[in-house]
């Protein structure tokens, strides 16, 4: 990490502090002693190893995806570090923007080439988007309505959340099956621009930079399209992933002895929760995080100590958590190989289209 990074990391942290002194403050010391007593550290053990297997589903996935036949398998260490240096960058960058180009990086640390890295982190994304938008999807059917009859503002930063999300995924889904299409409207959209606004310098050099990233896209998608069933396996191996990290409020409500929790309104109450975290441009979401869970989880949380509590293990379990193991994973060095140069030595003629 940079020293921009690291500052940002720091702020995050100290912001993070803040933020649960302020929540904390109203509620008496002795009861917080009290109610990490009364812990049942079975269900927090629990709620820790869904995160642990949220990373490693993630890692799995990535290395399905970068799996060529002849090639030298990864060391597991290698790709079990890239999902906690993402987690990493996402916290202290606006929108969680810094995560791909970590993951870039590090595949490059590893031996990889940077055009197939790229393809590979590109193809992940697709699958992750939509995987998150199948989540969504069910989670709206099933607690949507309760969430508008209790909290009509949260209802509508969900709504939008879940906007820009589907408006994402249609544009992705435009590249791919409607590529000459997407790429006429993109020209449009710009000569509009330069009748609106003039003729610019800037402007030409937009629509350059837009139409090269839908043509790498849809070369990709190609690419995807033909990998059908590596891309079902890394789809299954990241549904996993957020199965399990959507869980996690579950089990630390059980951990706090919470009354009558339901696993499927947890469940999505808490991808609800990350799509209004989404929207908000701090690094982390910080505080907008914190305000859905206490704002959503207030519903079936009487005691304010239990809530406040369970705000803090939870948000330190799927975010704390990452910073740390991924301060860790970018301390120490991966082993170095280079898969291209292992597949050019031995070329075969009957190797599948691969995703180099």
């Amino acid at each position: 990490m940079n020293r921009k990074n690291k500052w940002v990391l720091f702020f995050m942290i100290l912001l993070g502090g803040y933020i649960f002194w302020r929540e904390g403050r109203t509620i008496n010391f002795q009861q917080v002693v009290q109610g990490f007593s009364h812990i049942k550290w079975i269900w927090l053990i629990v709620a820790v190893l869904l995160m642990l297997l949220s990373f490693a589903a993630e890692s799995l996935a990535l290395e399905k995806l970068l799996h060529k036949p002849g090639e030298p398998k990864q060391p597991r260490w290698n790709l079990l570090r890239i999902p906690p240096i993402e987690a990493v960058f996402n916290a202290v960058t606006p929108f969680s923007s810094g995560g791909q180009p970590a993951q870039l990086i590090a595949l490059l640390q590893i031996g990889y080439e940077g055009g197939r890295a790229s393809s590979v982190l590109l193809m992940k994304f697709i699958i992750y988007q939509l995987m998150v938008l199948i989540n969504f999807v069910f989670t709206m059917l099933i607690g949507f309505h309760e969430v508008v009859g209790r909290f009509k503002g949260l209802a509508v930063l969900i709504t939008f959340g879940f906007v820009i999300h589907v408006v994402t995924i249609s544009m992705l889904l435009m590249i791919m099956f409607y590529y000459r299409f997407t790429k006429a409207a993109t020209i449009g959209f710009f000569n509009l621009l330069r009748r609106l606004f003039h003729d610019r310098p800037k402007f030409d050099q937009w629509q350059a930079t837009s139409l090269a990233k839908i043509e790498t896209f849809h070369e990709e998608s190609l690419k995807l399209k033909r990998e059908k069933k590596k891309v079902a396996q890394a789809a299954a191996l990241t549904m996993l992933q957020l199965l399990a990290y959507y869980l996690i409020p579950y089990f630390v409500l059980l951990a706090l002895a919470v009354p009558r929790v339901d696993l499927l309104t947890v469940f999505s109450m808490h991808v609800m929760i990350v799509m209004i975290t989404s929207i908000f441009p701090v690094p982390g979401g910080a505080g907008g995080a914190e305000y859905s869970f206490k704002t959503l989880f207030s519903a079936f949380v009487s005691n304010n100590t239990a809530l406040i509590l369970g705000m803090f293990l939870w948000r330190f379990i799927t975010f704390y958590l990452g910073i740390i193991f991924g301060i860790i994973a970018t301390g120490i060095k991966p082993t170095r190989i280079f898969p291209a140069k292992a597949v050019a030595a031995k070329p075969t003629t009957t190797d599948k289209p691969g995703l180099d």
